[in-house]
């Protein structure tokens, strides 16, 4: 873009498209600038410009730095803007262009809804919200489009071995005008304004590298020497990948890091473990089959201490599920993508079956309850150490 194509949008002042504001708008307030442009059609907010359209200019060297951390961790999902800088009349600005968004609604992290309305922005009223997830095509967040990402993010070896094996034909003899219409009814990818993007779910269960698209997908790994969070690590990993792959590696490192005791039973030595392998499996696909995939630069969290597992998730459980529904087997699917393609690869069995196995399992081990519950935007599963035979 011109100096003289900015210089025309100030002239013309605010609109629908454009926003002015100075430097030292708080964090806060230009997220919800952002979120509310993301939300409607895009726009561009230009920094260094007081409301009347008067360069102001800007100082701060870090500028961009700065614009881009608000938009990644104020922004959810986080937006990614394109950024430029301007000499005018001898002063400094920068021209933030936000694209209209393919993963709508974006809020704030106050939870707030913004949308853009004339030359202002304001919450959106239920209706509206309701509309903004209708456009996306869905009210999930796992079958809604990625930004960037085209059929060269998916593993198509993959997803061909997943279709003869559980659809009984060859994605191979297909052309690729056929592949990629097959893909976008199996919700894989995802066609907005006539181009296909790879889902949140696709690159999950099929993606290449689903970690460079999703960089808050994963498992990160520590094991404490002790009862409580220290510096005295026995072992860390951060284990990345499709999350079927994901559910094999940590199934592993818990394993590895288990003491094995063995017993003697008449003349027989049997090993034990310190926790059931299934409940650790079940554990594990849970909290990568129900986490909040909205809430970027979150990994899951595994941390292990000398008396129990603590199996951490990013988000808050949702709609209307509470700890004690839980536990009766009431649940709800957040990522319905992801159960149900989770489902046809054998991980998981019925949904809502996975804590109450849990809570039985361990009583039958003879240990402490395990714990659920809620702290702030983790939902944890603490399992304790009993002693149950090897499974």
């Amino acid at each position: 873009m011109q100096v003289q194509k900015i210089r025309e949008i100030i002239n013309n002042g605010e609109n629908s498209y454009i926003e002015f504001k100075e430097e030292d708008i708080k964090a806060k307030d230009l997220a919800e600038e952002i979120v509310a442009f993301a939300n409607s059609e895009g726009g561009m907010i230009l920094i260094g410009v007081d409301d009347h359209g008067c360069i102001k200019g800007i100082s701060d060297a870090l500028i961009e730095e700065k614009i881009m951390n608000v938009c990644r961790y104020n922004c959810i999902p986080h937006i990614i803007p394109t950024f430029q800088r301007f000499e005018i009349e001898g002063k400094s600005i920068a021209a933030i262009t936000i694209h209209k968004g393919l993963s709508k609604p974006y809020y704030t992290t106050d939870h707030k809804y913004y949308i853009r309305v004339g030359t202002t922005k304001r919450i959106a009223s239920r209706e509206e919200l309701l509309r903004l997830f209708e456009a996306n095509g869905a009210l999930h967040f796992d079958i809604s489009p990625v930004e960037y990402t085209s059929i060269k993010d998916l593993s198509i070896d993959v997803i061909r071995n997943y279709f003869i094996k559980y659809n009984a034909f060859d994605l191979y003899e297909e052309n690729k005008e056929t592949t990629e219409r097959i893909l976008i009814n199996a919700d894989i990818m995802k066609e907005v304004n006539g181009k296909a993007f790879c889902t949140v779910g696709g690159l999950l269960i099929f993606g290449r590298e689903p970690e460079t698209r999703l960089p808050q997908n994963g498992i990160s790994f520590a094991h404490f020497n002790g009862i409580e969070i220290t510096n005295e690590l026995i072992d860390k990993k951060v284990l990345v990948g499709r999350i079927q792959d994901i559910a094999e590696q940590t199934m592993v490192v818990l394993k590895n890091n288990m003491k094995s005791p063995s017993v003697i039973n008449g003349i027989k030595r049997e090993e034990q473990e310190e926790y059931p392998i299934l409940v650790l499996r079940e554990a594990i696909v849970n909290t990568l089959v129900h986490r909040n995939y909205s809430i970027s630069g979150s990994k899951i969290r595994i941390f292990m201490f000398d008396d129990r597992i603590e199996f951490r998730s990013p988000g808050r459980l949702p709609n209307t599920v509470t700890v004690d529904k839980m536990k009766i087997g009431i649940s709800y699917a957040r990522n319905p993508f992801l159960v149900k393609y989770m489902e046809n690869l054998r991980y998981i069995d019925q949904l809502g079956r996975g804590i109450p196995m849990i809570l039985k399992t361990m009583k039958e081990a003879g240990a402490k309850q395990p714990l659920l519950q809620e702290s702030g935007e983790e939902f944890i599963l603490t399992i304790y150490k009993g002693s149950t035979k090897k499974q």
